[in-house]
């Protein structure tokens, strides 16, 4: 795949993009690289990694990490039940221990499986910064040399290299050693114009004036202090498909409070929002139906 190829499949994916986003992940794929995301939770880190599985015809496999995850979940862990009764079938017999140990009493978690897979996938490890820092660096190997070990079979290199994309909403700071073995991008949320684009790819049958009122309401929440917990781009999306449901083509502070659930999720920010402000039009501000009006 060259680089116009995939700037096509995120386009049919109706992923919205710029040159330096699709660049990264064409050479990281290259020169097989784990690719870092940070961002804000909400930017669409995680979507890329599935948007790339869409492009590539590639299983996406995916690790959520969570504060005391380890190896059992992650990488590999015995049968037990299987053992056990193996144990009461063959008692006595030499070589039992051995033979516990082998590949039929093997279950695969993500990361062994990313790398014993046939095929090449592509592996989501996502949120890292919510996992240990023990289980970060239990990943060193992984990255850096696509293989991994397991105490009772030794080491186990991929049969295919996985396109690795790890994400971060820096709740905690990273380890430089993983830093070093990746390649790094960073998602902000989207401006006004990409929020739109974004708006109207996903959700074509939304009137127009309607995406661009909702487009710049999500703008001025996230820029407000008062908010705790900044709409993410599919809260957007949700709020947008609600209030179409609901049949608006205008976004009233009316239509604000019965709808305002789907993009704020504390009461708190409920709480704090002034419904007439937040659906004043911007003056000079194109309102997406008639091309430019400004709503003076």
């Amino acid at each position: 795949m060259d680089l116009n190829t995939l700037n096509q499949k995120m386009n049919e994916a109706r992923y919205i993009h710029d040159d330096t986003l699709t660049t990264v992940l064409y050479t990281a794929l290259v020169l097989g690289r784990p690719l870092l995301i940070e961002g804000a939770a909400g930017v669409g880190k995680t979507e890329v990694a599935k948007v790339m599985a869409a492009a590539l015809d590639r299983e996406l496999v995916r690790l959520q990490c969570y504060e005391g995850l380890d190896e059992s979940k992650a990488l590999y862990e015995w049968n037990y039940q299987k053992q056990l009764l193996a144990i009461q079938m063959e008692r006595g017999k030499e070589g039992l221990k051995n033979a516990l140990f082998g590949e039929e009493y093997l279950l695969e978690r993500p990361l062994l499986k990313s790398i014993r897979s046939e095929k090449p996938v592509v592996l989501l490890i996502d949120e890292i910064d919510k996992a240990d820092e023990e289980f970060e660096a239990f990943l060193l190997e992984l990255l850096s040399e696509m293989q991994v070990t397991i105490p009772e079979l030794g080491t186990v290199k991929a049969k295919t290299v996985p396109f690795v994309v790890l994400t971060s909403n820096r709740a905690r700071p990273l380890s430089e050693a993983l830093r070093r073995r990746c390649a790094y991008l960073y998602i902000e949320y989207p401006d006004m114009d990409k929020e739109l684009s974004i708006l109207r790819a996903k959700l074509p049958h939304v009137d127009d004036r309607l995406a661009a009122q909702v487009a710049l309401a999500v703008h001025r929440l996230r820029q407000s202090d008062a908010i705790l917990k900044k709409p993410s781009i599919a809260e957007a999306l949700d709020w947008a498909a609600a209030l179409d449901a609901l049949g608006k083509r205008e976004l009233t502070p009316d239509a604000l409070r019965q709808t305002a659930g789907f993009v704020l999720k504390n009461n708190e920010d409920l709480s704090s929002v002034d419904f007439e402000e937040l659906t004043r039009p911007e003056p000079g501000q194109p309102c997406g139906h008639c091309g430019g009006c400004g709503h003076d």
